[in-house]
């Protein structure tokens, strides 16, 4: 749905965006992750042809986005940066007029978004008198007007409480799952990253560090849970007997084609209590940040973090 390849912005001196190469497969939830200023609405702005690449190719369904501007976002909605609506008007007139900047449309389809985002009640209410959460669902109506095939989502949840992050999160799963939308989401927010996303890609400094799919995310290979009554202990006896290679507070990285029961073997040799062993589940967080370090100079000197085979970096 969405392809990337070798593109590049610069902004005088500043190197937004350098050799980005980028694939959206149709039907998935995509994350864009990265810190401020690590060129994430940078890409999607030239994806929604609101700024011009440098140089490479932006395809949008099949379709040159320099080129082929209005077939390639036929069937894109979007919520970039910060939505603006007229305070004084209803929510539902500022739908109708919104939706005339792409194409007129049918009030039977505004009352359809209106329901879909959660405003039925609410839609003849002035803007002004909408809590944060409701702007947000009225941004996603509007984003979904002229009857999207992908959806584009920069920080949909910005600013909402846990209420809201909540209800935005299963408005973005029902419209996945009903509506099969292809839904890239640019987010700060890991944990509804973690939940939403069937695959991540990683951006810092204006290039991709990384990308891969979010279900091999907690295979973090090797490492596993220890709890026991003597840390340091068991870690000496285990690289003793050479069963691990690495260990970090209440963790141990095995050796390879270790079993855990070798080292439960070996614990329990050396008279060391195990209250708890199982392999390592890694969060998002957990990688995101080890993947920040690993690529920053100075940074670790070992390999980016993968997820599975399927990781590009």
């Amino acid at each position: 749905m969405i392809e990337l390849k070798q593109v590049r912005k610069i902004f005088g001196s500043l190197r937004a965006v350098e050799g980005l190469d980028l694939m959206v497969p149709r039907g998935e939830i995509f994350g864009l992750l990265g810190h401020n200023g690590a060129g994430k609405s940078t890409a999607i702005g030239m994806m929604l042809g609101q700024v011009w690449p440098t140089a490479g190719e932006i395809l949008i369904d099949g379709f040159d986005i320099t080129t082929q501007r209005k077939r390639a976002l036929l069937k894109v909605g979007a919520i970039f940066e910060t939505p603006v609506f007229y305070d004084y008007l209803s929510g539902w007139r500022n739908l109708e007029i919104l939706s005339h900047y792409t194409a007129p449309t049918p009030k039977a389809r505004i009352d359809e978004v209106v329901e879909w985002v959660g405003l039925s009640g609410r839609e003849k209410s002035k803007v002004r008198t909408y809590s944060h959460g409701m702007r947000a669902r009225l941004a996603l109506a509007q984003a979904l007007l002229p009857k999207p095939e992908l959806l584009i989502l920069d920080e949909p949840s910005d600013g909402l409480d846990p209420e809201g992050i909540h209800e935005m999160r299963q408005t973005i799963l029902r419209l996945h799952r009903e509506m099969g939308l292809t839904i890239l989401l640019s987010s700060h927010l890991l944990n509804e990253v973690e939940q939403l996303c069937t695959r991540i890609a990683v951006m810092n400094k204006g290039r991709k560090v990384f990308e891969g799919e979010m279900s091999n995310l907690g295979k973090s290979q090797g490492w596993a849970r220890l709890e026991v009554s003597d840390f340091p202990a068991a870690t000496r006896c285990l690289r003793a007997q050479n069963l691990i290679i690495d260990e970090r507070p209440n963790a141990v990285c095995l050796s390879e084609k270790v079993a855990v029961d070798q080292v439960v073997r070996c614990l329990v040799a050396n008279n060391i209590a195990i209250h708890a062993i199982a392999p390592h589940e890694q969060s998002l967080e957990e990688f995101y940040l080890e993947l920040m370090q690993s690529s920053q100079p100075g940074g670790k000197d070992q390999p980016s973090p993968q997820l599975g085979n399927s990781a590009k970096i």
